[in-house]
């Protein structure tokens, strides 16, 4: 941690809106296994359920509470008092624990879901916070769909929770609808406009719908939040939420330009997503950023030959940063040079300048039929016998 750069915490919600992926579940001993990979990661915050949904969650915030120290243990509740006493026996276990209540405060939610007037909606927001508070010292608000409430309303609802003891105020962007410079502007004027406001931590949750989540999130950091709500991989509901590598790597790369630390073991970062990945049954992508296979992968000849020179030229962060390993330079169709000589070099061939470009030449002939040229092929390459292989 940084003694000059504001600190971000980093508030983990894989095992709670991550499970609620559709065609996740994930056991008892899974999310166990997620929840010391979490704290290894050194995560500040670890959402590990909704304890009300039912007991199978219940059981698992519980053993979570009961087992892992390091992070803050938190579980979710409604503004309603069966809900809040549930999350509280859930996580009592724990070293340091955490209730996060949330209301949904936008007008289309209030209309069709809640049914409830804005009287009625602040009300119950000081009637849950201050309960929930009476039970337990360390209580979150978040204003579910936050990003579209009115914002004088927004602010109503903000200064009510603040009041009545919430230490933490989560500004969710739960359907994925708001874009950097509004979200931003939305975290701007509570910070300007809010009584009370300086006296706790802001925090962004921000959905992946229109492809913006780490964007966003990026930019209410930028404009005052303290807290990043995130998930491994992405996780999520619908689309999912902010990946936690992709904000993490984008606040620690671009320091220079945001000027905020975290305490992430970044170079854990991979195996975790690997981890998850597993247990979930998630494929991650290969042009996923940061822990995607492909993320630290060159084809082009041009990259090749930069990366090969200076890997700042085309990597922005280091892959053993991350735990990924290292570059990877793919022969292909697109491949130069420089690479297809270092290749050979590691495979312990010797060709001679005049034979190269006979050897690339036939690797991209292959590569026509075989989209990543191996080590195997290459050596039949060498040895000739391409065409006979791969060749029309």
């Amino acid at each position: 941690m940084s003694a000059t750069q504001p600190y971000v915490a980093i508030f983990d919600t894989t095992l709670r809106d991550g499970e609620q992926s559709p065609g996740v579940s994930i056991t008892l001993e899974e999310k166990l296994e997620i929840a010391r990979a979490l704290r290894d990661l050194h995560v500040d915050a670890i959402e590990a359920g909704f304890p009300a949904a039912s007991l199978g969650v219940f059981e698992g915030v519980r053993a979570i509470a009961r087992t892992i120290e390091g992070p803050m243990i938190c579980a979710l509740a409604r503004c309603v008092r069966e809900d809040i006493d549930r999350a509280v026996e859930a996580v009592r276990d724990a070293t340091r624990k955490r209730i996060h209540v949330f209301l949904a405060t936008s007008p289309i939610h209030r209309e069709h879901k809640l049914r409830m007037s804005r009287e009625q909606i602040l009300a119950t927001v000081s009637e849950g916070v201050s309960y929930a508070r009476s039970r337990w010292e360390d209580i979150e608000f978040s204003a579910e769909d936050a990003c579209r409430t009115e914002p004088d309303f927004l602010a109503e609802v903000v200064e009510r929770a603040i009041a009545a003891g919430a230490k933490t105020i989560n500004i969710p962007d739960t359907v994925g609808y708001s874009v950097p410079t509004e979200i931003a502007a939305i975290f701007r004027n509570l910070r300007a406009g809010v009584h009370g406001i300086e006296g706790v931590t802001l925090s962004t949750d921000c959905h992946d719908d229109l492809g913006l989540a780490v964007a966003n999130s990026f930019a209410a950091v930028e404009a005052g939040a303290r807290q990043v709500a995130c998930t491994i991989n992405g996780l999520g509901e619908r689309a999912g939420n902010c990946a936690l590598e992709e904000i993490v790597m984008a606040m620690i790369t671009r320091r220079d330009y945001l000027g905020v630390s975290v305490g992430i073991q970044a170079r854990l970062l991979c195996p975790t997503s690997r981890l998850v990945s597993r247990i979930t049954g998630f494929t991650v992508p290969p042009n996923k950023a940061v822990v995607g296979s492909n993320a630290f992968a060159h084809e082009s000849g041009i990259h090749q030959h930069g990366v090969l020179a200076n890997r700042a030229t085309y990597e922005v962060m280091r892959p053993e940063d991350v735990g990924f390993g290292t570059s990877r330079l793919v022969l292909g169709k697109h491949s130069g040079r420089h690479a297809l000589r270092k290749r050979l070099e590691q495979l312990g061939f010797s060709v001679r300048e005049e034979r190269l470009d006979d050897a690339l030449a036939m690797v991209k002939r292959v590569a026509e039929h075989k989209k990543e040229i191996d080590d195997d092929d290459l050596r039949s390459i060498l040895e000739g016998r391409a065409m006979l292989h791969w060749g029309p």
